[in-house]
């Protein structure tokens, strides 16, 4: 019992340990970050200041499509690979050294906007790392408990990452992301003597974020280990092929894993959209400074912490189904409010000049965002269990991230074309709302039990 607990308690410190990397890089800091020095880089070029700020969002959704893309193609095959080999552990040590020397890299991000496109590419480098770890560390959930059990594990262990992610944030925000004014939220100078003048206190957040990962990634590679007895098949690369494409063949056959993957792939695809232009939105529509984003992603994140723990308890309770379907329908209602929101008026009701209206709303929006899609993580990874063959545990959640990232593309292109055509960013996040609704629509076909008792029927 004491070397499952440690096990499970090691499991989960994946996600306390990778959490700062969409907290404070995807969302938070690096991202709204990279927002004002890619729309001051533009407006170099000629731009007028819409364009370049639409052309802002357009290159970091550009980056978020090719990544999604990347792991969509490599996430079932790595995955098959892993389950005939018998091993996840090597893999996920792999993913971990990339991810720590591309987040590193991201202090090179300097003001000047020189290094735009390479910074870019080496954030996504970075995203496809962590994404890809992820993969097999979800791989490894259905051997932690039964079906009742592993929504409680799964929700409490998301809820715990979250948690990393408001402690890391709050780092940030009292000893190195400086303001305007060159000062931290709290008023201190950049810690270590960084220069604010050059955005140094915020620029560490590259450095820190792996810093972070490489201390608490320990306890997992401690406490967690590949099943000495899994069954081991042959790695050729034509038999993992002949594997996946037979299991491939198999989905179409499974009407509620099929619902599933491909109705998770729409409103998963919405909930990354969120995650990753959030700060992006606040940076360019509200104006928002990076102290204040912080502040935003910490009661965001707080929020999510503790939902994604009672989503957990309500999954243990009513499953998954439930709990992602009134998640969902909470990220349309906020989709809806983004939409109809400016720093002039909320759904055409004009504000008076310099209110606060806006920024109390958002506030709202940030904790609803943190809150149900924190719920909506963990009961699908839990939906997954449902539906996961026994023995073939990575390559059924290599599909998950197959289905979660092939259309990972849709919503940063349609982001980009609406922004591009509305030249409005508001409007912009318009498909969100589509994404989400074609989700839920294929969520009636989806078995609340999952169907993973016919596995072990057969």
């Amino acid at each position: 019992m004491a070397v499952a607990k440690k096990r499970i308690w090691g499991w989960m410190a994946f996600d306390w340990a990778s959490q700062p990397f969409y907290t404070l890089g995807l969302t938070f800091i690096f991202g709204p970050y990279f927002a004002v020095v890619a729309t001051e880089y533009f407006l170099g070029t000629g731009m007028e200041e819409g364009a370049a700020k639409a052309q802002s969002q357009a290159a970091w959704s550009f980056g978020q499509t090719i990544a999604g893309l990347m792991i969509a193609f490599t996430a079932p095959f790595l995955g098959a690979f892993a389950d005939n080999s018998g091993r996840k552990m090597p893999w996920i040590a792999f993913f971990s050294v990339i991810y720590i020397v591309a987040a590193f890299m991201l202090w090179g991000l300097e003001p000047d906007g020189a290094t735009i496109m390479l910074t870019l590419f080496i954030f996504y480098v970075g995203f496809f790392a962590a994404e890809s770890a992820l993969n097999f560390v979800n791989a490894i959930l259905p051997s932690l408990g039964n079906d009742h059990e592993v929504g409680r594990i799964s929700g409490s262990g998301a809820a715990f990452g979250y948690w990393g992610g408001v402690t890391s944030l709050f780092i940030m925000l009292i000893f190195f992301a400086e303001n305007e004014q060159g000062v931290t939220f709290v008023g201190f100078a950049p810690a270590f003597g960084l220069d604010p003048d050059m955005r140094e206190g915020t620029r560490f957040v590259g450095p820190f974020i792996a810093i972070w990962y490489a201390i608490f990634i320990i306890p997992f590679f401690m406490f967690v280990r590949d099943d000495p007895k899994a069954e081991k098949k042959s790695t050729r690369l034509g038999a993992v092929w002949g594997e996946l494409l037979e299991t491939l063949r198999a989905v179409f056959h499974r009407k509620s894993l099929l619902n599933f993957l491909v109705g998770s792939m729409f409103y998963r695809d919405a909930l990354n959209a969120l995650y990753a232009f959030g700060g992006v939105y606040a940076a360019l529509v509200l104006d928002w400074q990076t102290t204040q984003i912080g502040v935003f992603g910490i009661i965001a994140a707080i929020a999510a912490a503790i939902t994604t723990w009672l989503s957990g308890l309500a999954d243990a309770r009513f499953g998954p189904k439930p709990v992602i379907r009134v998640a969902v329908w909470v990220l349309i209602m906020v989709s809806a409010v983004i939409i109809g929101m400016s720093r002039e008026a909320i759904f055409g009701v004009p504000l008076a000049q310099g209110s606060g209206v806006p920024d109390l709303v958002f506030y709202i929006c940030g904790v609803c965002i943190g809150g149900a899609g924190g719920a909506v993580y963990a009961s699908s990874r839990s939906m997954m269990v449902r539906h996961t063959h026994p023995e073939r545990p990575a390559e059924a959640f290599g599909l998950f991230a197959l289905t979660g990232k092939a259309t990972a593309f849709l919503a940063p292109a349609l982001i980009t074309v609406f922004t591009i055509m509305t030249g409005n960013v508001q409007l912009g996040f318009l498909p969100v709302i589509f994404l989400f609704l074609i989700g839920l629509l294929l969520l009636r076909w989806v078995n609340k039990d999952g169907d993973r008792a016919e596995w072990s029927a057969s």
